[in-house]
């Protein structure tokens, strides 16, 4: 175990917690899916990271801001959860009598497939998006707070803040969680579940889009970079519980932490292992 001083370890705390919040706009949207349709969508990951690629070429190509690629990134990828959810996961439901099940293996085949696109369009070559801001630090005391980072957890809030509001004070919302708590209630009182699962899916896109551009201002990536936010998506979803959208939040900045105390503490490699331990430790 490696000795840190206290000023290295306030700066873990931040760190980690900052790094939670932003976890918290990825792990949202697998949430929702899982509540509304009880899909396990392995996929949402590998559309955050579409989401980051968007971000990252529209900066390329034509100079636009992050922030700005958002009017993009968030449109597109609503529609793009809507016509996968039409078009290939409403189709399986209809054919199974446990979606559940099979949408593990058909999320997966999407994660093949967008992943391939991905590194035939991309390339493996990393890419690091790379904006006025990067590098840049405000200091309190001697614990420094990236504004890359600062940004991104702005972003993840107001995502998470908003996805929370529609859940609670719109009809809409409403709808979405009457479905998750009683399905067939929901569908004798009236309610379009077709409607409203699709509707899920395009805001659980969405806010892996934003997801995606937020991580892409902290990260470089890559074709293969969806698998290790997966293992975050996870565990803040097992920690917060599946639609909780309080639940889920607090479980990111749990997770966040203890990435950050970890990676202070121990080598990286070993950070996987002492965050699932402790997962499995506190379901016992």
């Amino acid at each position: 175990m490696q000795g840190i001083s206290t000023t290295q370890f306030i700066q873990s705390v931040v760190s980690g917690l900052l790094l939670g919040g932003t976890f918290a706009v990825l792990a949202v949207g697998f949430s929702l899916i899982l509540g509304v349709a009880r899909v396990v969508n392995l996929a949402h990951p590998v559309f955050a990271l579409v989401g980051a690629y968007v971000t990252y070429w529209l900066l390329e190509l034509y100079g636009w801001n992050p922030l700005l690629s958002l009017v993009v990134v968030v449109p597109v990828l609503f529609l793009l959860g809507i016509g996968l959810e039409r078009t290939v996961i409403r189709q399986t439901a209809k054919r199974t009598r446990d979606i559940t099940s099979a949408s593990l293996v058909l999320t997966f085949g999407i994660v093949i497939i967008v992943e391939n696109l991905l590194l035939f369009i991309c390339k493996a070559t990393p890419r690091l998006v790379t904006t006025s801001f990067s590098g840049r630090s405000f200091f309190l005391g001697r614990i420094a707070l990236p504004v890359n980072i600062l940004v991104s957890f702005a972003i993840a809030v107001v995502t998470v803040t908003a996805i929370y509001l529609l859940l609670y004070h719109t009809f809409l919302g409403k709808a979405a969680r009457a479905v998750w708590q009683d399905r067939e209630g929901a569908l004798l009182m009236g309610i379009n579940i077709g409607g409203v699962t699709a509707a899920t899916y395009g805001i659980s896109f969405a806010a892996a889009g934003i997801g995606g551009t937020c991580m892409s201002l902290m990260y470089s990536i890559e074709p293969s970079t969806h698998w290790a936010w997966i293992t975050f998506v996870f565990a803040i979803v097992i920690v917060g519980g599946v639609g909780s959208i309080m639940g889920t939040a607090v479980a990111s900045l749990m997770i966040g932490l203890i990435i950050g105390v970890s990676g202070a503490l121990i080598p990286l490699t070993w950070i996987n292992l002492v965050l699932f331990g402790i997962i499995i430790v506190c379901c016992w």
